[in-house]
């Protein structure tokens, strides 16, 4: 990977970055109670949206970009309007901060995710504001939550993967041993990847829960540190806790590279986006956001010697329980 792009977000601490569907734009959220609307690849700040009270933990776009959903540590889920950055809903959604919210396709139904063990369900068509359905299985906080085809998954402190058909009402748990952090389901809809406190990410299928891979070599123990897959779902990009990006090959399970962010910086890398059509990738360390393109396969190899080789550091993995406030 190279470092194409370096900005400041002015927002403290960024908490999440995403890019929207199309790749053209992309949102993060901070500790300073804001949400901006970014042009990456010109590091050019559209918009600003307010009306947390709290940091913003997590946001996300609808699929004709014209709305945002988002949710933070006042434990409340937004609904935005982009282009005059009005809140069209404000639900008081949840008894502890809201860990992750989601669109269904459509841009109908918000789903959050929160450290209240539960996952609420919100028709934002309707004029009630108590959510539809209260999704409570969960026995420790419900930390990310990732949307298949009529499916949801969630991943939870309590060590257990959820998979919630929703066309025929069916749950779905597979225990995995370890406090999960980080959940995404592959492009092809047949594997999920989650994140652990134990340093360790692990791919399994999603039909028959046998464990395919578990890729190391990182360190993850205290906080909540976001995966990606590629396009093509052959490599896995993670953040850590040391600073560095890190990509394995989904295959092989072999650490192509582990880059640091900064020489002299090794805050936690905790949040990351890939692009949806191109080999670009958004990371975020401490309040500045970092644009990263795949350099080609000659380059690949000459970077697999360097830092996979020579340079790759072990950490010795270090289950920690908890590791949220």
């Amino acid at each position: 990977m190279q470092l194409e792009r370096k900005f400041p977000a002015a927002q403290g601490a960024i908490r999440c970055v995403r890019y929207n569907i199309d790749g053209n734009y992309c949102l993060t959220s901070g500790s300073d109670r804001t949400i901006k609307l970014w042009k990456p690849d010109s590091s050019l700040a559209i918009k600003t949206y307010t009306g947390h009270s709290q940091e913003v933990l997590d946001v996300h776009s609808s699929y004709d970009n014209s709305r945002l959903c988002s949710g933070g540590g006042d434990k409340r889920v937004l609904y935005i309007d982009v282009m005059s950055g009005k809140i069209m809903k404000k639900y008081q959604a949840h008894a502890g901060r809201v860990q992750a919210v989601r669109f269904n396709e459509e841009a109908s139904i918000i789903f959050s995710a929160s450290i209240d063990g539960t996952v609420k369900i919100w028709d934002i068509k309707s004029r009630e504001y108590d959510p539809i359905q209260v999704l409570d299985d969960a026995k420790d906080s419900v930390t990310s939550l990732s949307l298949g085809n009529n499916e949801l998954l969630t991943s939870s402190l309590d060590q257990r993967v959820r998979i919630y058909d929703i066309r025929y009402g069916k749950l779905y748990e597979d225990y995995i041993g370890h406090n999960l952090t980080y959940i995404n389901i592959s492009h092809d809809q047949q594997c999920f990847l989650v994140g652990t406190l134990s340093s360790q990410i692990m791919l399994f299928d999603k039909i028959n829960g046998k464990l395919l891979q578990t890729f190391v070599d990182y360190t993850n123990n205290t906080y909540m540190i976001e995966n990606a897959l590629s396009n093509d779902d052959q490599y896995i990009y993670s953040g850590s806790e040391n600073g560095r990006l890190i990509c394995w090959n989904l295959l092989t399970a072999k650490q192509i590279c582990s880059i640091e962010h900064e020489s002299d910086n090794r805050k936690s890398v905790n949040t990351l986006t890939h692009h949806p059509k191109e080999d670009k990738l958004l990371t975020a360390q401490e309040g500045n956001i970092y644009l990263w393109k795949k350099q080609d396969k000659i380059e690949e190899k000459e970077e697999i010697k360097k830092t996979f080789i020579n340079d790759k550091q072990i950490n010795t993995s270090k289950f920690v329980s908890g590791g949220f406030e």
